[in-house]
């Protein structure tokens, strides 16, 4: 009974996984590894079959040299008969070299070798030949390292050494070679397919969140292994761009409820001065009045209008090319000069506080209006406080940057509130009476933030401290 093939979908859809898993970058970085790696095994294991295979031959070399060396003085000391002894001896012995003698004609004398290439005993020196040995049946050829050498009366003497071992420690490394080569190489196969499978996993979990993301769910996040690697800093970078896109997202939904709320009235309140300008029968001077109001509804909507642009293109941060380098001290000073007369008429003494020499990188005209929203916020609750009837504007170095400051003595934000008065909107029960839309903090943060600094509000015990913290140029 055979067993079931696998159903055609199953195998259709193995191939595409194989084929993204083959083509993601993981998988061919660890190719281009193993191939490296690969390289490298082939070079050091060919250097050490080189090396090895020298050294035997030094070996060979040297004891042939030493086998003729003394063959030598055995003949100079008792002629041809005591080398033919000598020789038919040591060719008895286990592991014993090559030996062969013979005559000027070439006639064989003594000796194991029992066949050599025809011409080469016209020669002396140093050869490596094949030879066959006057004990094999079948004339097997062997290798071997011979040496050549003339002796008195011209007999030849032939020394050598069969290079059997050499030739098995170099198969014996090729084997060795081919079977680590393949098994590195499958063991990198594998670990490519190991670690490009775990990277595609995670590289699926992100696009089908970023699938969901775009899909509407805003509140998908990247999964973080928690490996601290590149993919992880990629999820939290991507994350983190992720709560900003909300927040901006929040922020566009709070400002488009806000801009039907707050600016309800003042259209409602436009609408009535010019249809009671239109409708009344009124005098010259009564429809100019009546126009003028309609006139100055007009435009503290579009103050607002124009407030919001600024906040938005600041938050686009499409205000940094304008950047230069400006004295923070001097513009504090300025904004406190413009904002003295008008504290002194609300019964506030102002004063300026600014060390020399902060020297900021930003736009000048955006930092000075906020801290003119910042001044005339001081002057406009600091002038219904119980307390000290002053105003203090700061300007000093700090560790990482350089503080802006300006305080007073009003009636201060409760310190629950005083995150959400940053938002675009945002009046306080106590403030709905006052001139104004709760725009003036969200343009300071936005020009903040767009300086790369940070924006706190603390109490000043009692009144409201408001610090602009941004960094040195």
């Amino acid at each position: 009974m055979t067993a079931a093939a696998p159903p055609r979908s199953s195998r259709e859809g193995l191939l595409p996984r194989f084929g993204k898993l083959f083509r993601t970058t993981a998988f061919k970085l660890s190719l281009a590894y193993l191939v490296i790696f690969a390289l490298c095994a082939v070079t050091a294991l060919g250097y050490v079959a080189w090396n090895a295979r020298r050294v035997l031959d030094d070996q060979i070399v040297q004891t042939i040299e030493a086998e003729i060396n003394g063959l030598q003085e055995q003949y100079t000391a008792g002629g041809l008969r005591t080398l033919i002894s000598v020789i038919e001896r040591r060719s008895k012995e286990p592991g014993a070299s090559l030996y062969l003698v013979t005559t000027p004609a070439g006639e064989h004398v003594v000796g194991n070798v029992g066949s050599i290439p025809s011409g080469l005993l016209s020669n002396t020196g140093q050869f490596e030949i094949s030879y066959g040995r006057d004990v094999d049946a079948r004339n097997v050829q062997h290798r071997a390292i011979v040496r050549l050498y003339t002796l008195a009366g011209g007999f030849r003497l032939l020394v050598g050494r069969d290079t059997a071992e050499r030739d098995q420690l170099r198969a014996a490394i090729g084997n060795t070679f081919g079977t680590s080569l393949a098994l590195v190489l499958l063991l990198g196969v594998i670990g490519g397919w190991f670690v490009a499978s775990r990277v595609l996993k995670r590289v699926d979990d992100m696009t089908e969140t970023t699938r969901s993301i775009m899909a509407g769910n805003l509140d998908g996040r990247l999964r973080v292994a928690g490996t601290g690697d590149e993919l992880d800093r990629l999820a939290q970078n991507l994350n983190l761009m992720l709560e900003r896109i909300g927040e901006l997202m929040r922020g566009m939904k709070e400002v488009s409820d806000n801009i039907a709320h707050d600016l309800k009235t003042p259209l409602t309140r436009l609408r009535n001065h010019a249809d009671e300008a239109l409708r009344g029968s009124r005098s010259p001077e009564e429809l100019r009045e009546a126009i003028g109001a309609v006139i100055d509804e007009s435009d503290g909507l579009i103050r607002v209008f124009e407030a919001l642009l600024t906040i938005a293109r600041l938050e686009a941060g499409s205000a940094r090319e304008s950047f230069s380098a400006f004295d923070a001290g001097q513009a504090l000073r300025e904004v406190g000069e413009l904002y003295e007369a008008l504290a002194e008429e609300s019964g506030l003494t102002l004063s300026v506080e600014a060390q020399p020499g902060l020297m900021l990188v930003g736009n000048r005209e955006l930092v000075g209006q906020a801290l003119a929203n910042l001044a005339d916020n001081a002057i406009k609750y600091g002038a219904s406080g119980t307390g000290e009837r002053s105003i203090t504007m700061r300007a000093e170095a700090e560790a990482d940057g350089i503080a802006l400051s300006v305080a007073d003595h009003g009636p201060g934000i409760p310190e629950g509130e005083q995150a959400r008065v940053l938002d675009r909107f945002v009046r306080l029960d106590d403030a709905r009476s006052r001139p104004g839309f709760g725009l003036g903090l969200s343009l300071v943060n936005a020009v903040v933030r767009l300086h790369g600094g940070t924006l706190s509000l603390r109490n000043n015990n009692p009144g409201l401290a408001v610090k602009l913290s941004l960094p040195r140029a």
